[in-house]
């Protein structure tokens, strides 16, 4: 067992073109206030952070740790979300990811898959040069529009899917185990990652690659119905990141687990911020110490109804209160009594 780190915070839903939001060292400076200890950084958003520029500059990344540390933090992971849901996409979302990716490549899936690649194996080296370990990304998906099996798919359709997914991440994989990180998929519907029989079929698919883990996020499995618990303990050695993130699951007679394409507000399933919902942090919590969870506890907020700089004030206070200080000792060791093999033996009745 080990204490968790914490608390972190992902910066995506918080940067902005205003202060403090638009500068890492005005966010930074914003969420140290706060009580964060680490930020989880999108390597995309170049208010805050040069991706291209990490990759190849160890003085650029010693400058940029020694800021964060002026604050009193460090860096979590890395995030390349928006680049990994590039490297897979279908193409009916062509047009709504085409956003995600640099102007030049856009509508050109051919190039703004090879950019998306290239922008994963610069996360790579660029997470070696800060000392990180852990990388939180997106697979991206080519099966999610068939999820639901009707009309039914033709044979294969989904093991092929699966395999051209290996063979795009295969070499990044490689990429980021010479770098020492592990590429941690949140698993997240829109993804073809998205529960646990879709990550071993990934698993399966790239050969049970080492750095193939997992950002473990309970919202989204608490808005499928998924035990996330139970997930905890099937999947702790591949668990390498963390986002606490809240939600709540409300069906009715008239919507359920899909939602009806309602908005946010008005859907079954829904996220909330840190304490709203109805996730069982203090069991998630006391499982992945449990399991010697090694990374941080991030605060990803989302949340259709509250201000997210009130739920990050508060998302800051509610993690540190969930971590739990390991141990040193076992609580009943003050009766324990001296004995050696052959009182043992005795107290079992047996002979010396």
């Amino acid at each position: 067992m080990k204490t968790m780190q914490g608390p972190g915070i992902f910066l995506a839903q918080f940067a902005g073109d205003a202060a403090p939001f638009n500068s890492l060292d005005g966010i930074a400076a914003w969420a140290a206030g706060l009580g964060f200890k680490a930020l989880q950084i999108p390597s995309w958003d170049a208010r805050l952070f040069d991706l291209a520029l990490a990759a190849e500059s160890q003085s650029y990344c010693d400058d940029l740790r020694g800021r964060l540390a002026a604050h009193g933090l460090q860096i979590s992971e890395l995030s390349s979300h928006l680049q990994g849901q590039l490297l897979a996409v279908h193409p009916a979302y062509d047009r709504p990811l085409d956003g995600f990716a640099a102007a030049a490549v856009r509508g050109n899936p051919a190039a703004r898959q090879a950019w998306a690649a290239e922008q994963l194996r610069l996360a790579a080296k660029a997470s070696a040069r800060l000392g990180l370990k852990a990388h939180a990304t997106f697979s991206g998906a080519l099966a999610w529009p068939f999820l639901y099996p009707w009309p039914p798919r033709p044979p294969g359709l989904i093991d092929e899917a699966f395999a051209e997914l290996a063979r795009r991440w295969t070499p990044i994989l490689n990429a980021f185990d010479e770098a020492g990180v592990d590429v941690c998929y949140e698993l997240h519907p829109g993804e073809d990652l998205f529960d646990g029989v879709s990550f071993e079929r990934f698993l399966d698919a790239v050969g049970q690659h080492p750095r193939a883990c997992i950002l473990y996020d309970p919202s989204h499995f608490l808005l499928q119905q998924l035990d996330y618990l139970a997930f905890i303990d099937l999947y702790h050695p591949r668990i390498r990141a963390f986002h606490v993130k809240d939600a709540e699951f409300r069906p009715n007679g008239r919507q359920g687990v899909y939602g009806g394409y309602a908005d946010w507000a008005d859907r079954a399933g829904r996220f909330r911020s840190l304490g709203d919902g109805q996730i069982d942090f203090g069991a998630i919590f006391s499982k992945l110490t449990r399991h010697g969870y090694p990374g941080w506890a991030v605060l990803e907020w989302e949340c259709c109804l509250k201000h997210p700089e009130d739920g990050a004030r508060e998302g800051a206070a509610f993690i540190q209160k969930q971590i739990i200080r390991v141990a040193e000792k076992s609580f009943d060791d003050f009766a324990n009594a001296a004995s050696d093999r052959s009182e043992v033996r005795s107290m079992l009745g047996l002979q010396a």
